[in-house]
């Protein structure tokens, strides 16, 4: 698919003739990990358009198993009922859940004026997280972008589309970037580092969906090591949704958007050369001014916890103290993704267990790593 591609690539007019001629039925079943931001996404435009580029690392251990069960209903619907009404039904954990029912519908219903196939198509839709949902892991990412490999295998299935390997992994990334922005970069499930957002650092990248990062990766940043600590398992006084929205205002904002730019720049070459310092200070630098951009939007507020402040602090010492590189980066809420590399584990798992676990949320902490690339 060229780059000069625009949304009108992914919705092409499709017939529904064939879903008349038989009934079809079948069961899709996608999994997707969550991945963790190292350049962020804070701040969009449009419908889910970020407004900087993105890097992330894709996780392993964390991530959510989507079923899909599917049956037409061309007929039916013929006779009478309602083109436009989505046919679903709903469970999370193996119980119904009407809350992500309604959450699933409606997104679903948005695709309607595009993918009208949804609309003659009862599904039935399983979905599981391997982590607790209580744990205070975001776990939007992971099931929007299960859910929309789904969608995708679908349309393949029912309309015949989708042949090509690139084709289908790129609508699945914008799909799911219309459900959860970060979900854009979580399709890829395989790829160590994901980028999204158009930037001149980087050939080939889009606004519309996620790619697989193209550009050398030094052995040290090979199968890293991400251990998620669970500083708080409530839900998050603020949305990342209003987050996003307040950064309309923010009078920082556009000094952000340059930075990213800088900051990805910086991490493109020391991802390239296994400069772990300059590594260490990028990242670090993101995570703070993620932070510090929700605390001077208006109004501002704060997510990270006492533990949170704590821990970064214990992290800054024993790196400095042991000479070993390990880091840390922050999600848009209180708990800690600590990263190292894996020559580095047993000390810096021991250091995990012994001094940092304490903070933690009923002592829990996540133990992942980025895939190994082939």
């Amino acid at each position: 698919m060229n780059f000069s591609v625009t949304d009108n690539d992914f919705f092409k007019e499709t017939s529904l003739l064939a879903l008349a001629k038989e009934e079809k039925k079948g069961t899709i079943t996608h999994k997707s990990p969550s991945n963790i931001a190292l350049i962020k996404y804070w701040g969009k435009h449009g419908v889910q358009l970020p407004n900087n580029p993105s890097l992330s690392f894709t996780l392993t251990n964390a991530f959510t198993e989507t079923k899909l069960i599917y049956e037409t209903n061309y007929q039916t619907k013929q006779e009478g009922k309602s083109k436009s009404a989505i046919s679903l039904e709903f469970w999370f954990e193996n119980q119904k859940n009407e809350k992500f029912e309604q959450k699933i519908r409606k997104f679903l219903e948005s695709l309607l004026p595009t993918q009208s196939f949804l609309g003659f198509v009862h599904l039935k839709i399983y979905s599981q997280n391997s982590f607790p949902h209580s744990a205070g892991i975001a776990s939007s990412a992971s099931s929007m972008a299960a859910l929309a490999l789904c969608l995708c295998d679908l349309e393949k299935n029912l309309l015949n589309t989708l042949q090509n390997e690139e084709a289908f992994y790129q609508k699945a990334s914008y799909l799911a970037r219309l459900g959860s922005g970060s979900a854009a970069r979580s399709v890829y499930s395989n790829i160590p580092i994901t980028t999204w957002g158009q930037t001149e650092s980087i050939k080939n990248t889009s606004d519309l969906f996620a790619s697989p990062y193209s550009l050398p990766i030094h052995a040290i940043f090979q199968n890293y090591q991400d251990t998620i600590l669970i500083v708080s398992a409530e839900e998050k006084s603020v949305s990342s949704r209003t987050g996003h929205a307040l950064m309309e205002d923010n009078p920082f904002a556009k000094t952000r958007y340059e930075l990213a730019h800088s900051n990805l720049k910086k991490l493109i070459t020391a991802l390239e050369k296994g400069d772990t310092k300059t590594f260490i200070e990028v990242v670090e630098n993101e995570a703070f001014m993620l932070h510090a951009l929700m605390m001077c939007s208006s109004p501002p507020f704060i997510l990270m916890e006492t533990g949170t402040l704590t821990i970064i602090k214990k992290i800054q010492k024993y790196r400095q103290e042991k000479n070993i590189p390990i880091c840390f980066t922050l999600d848009a809420g209180a708990n800690v993704h600590v990263l190292y590399p894996k020559k580095y584990e047993k000390e810096c798992l021991s250091f995990i267990e012994n001094e940092l676990k304490p903070f933690c949320f009923e002592g829990k902490y996540l133990k992942d790593n980025t895939p190994i690339n082939n």
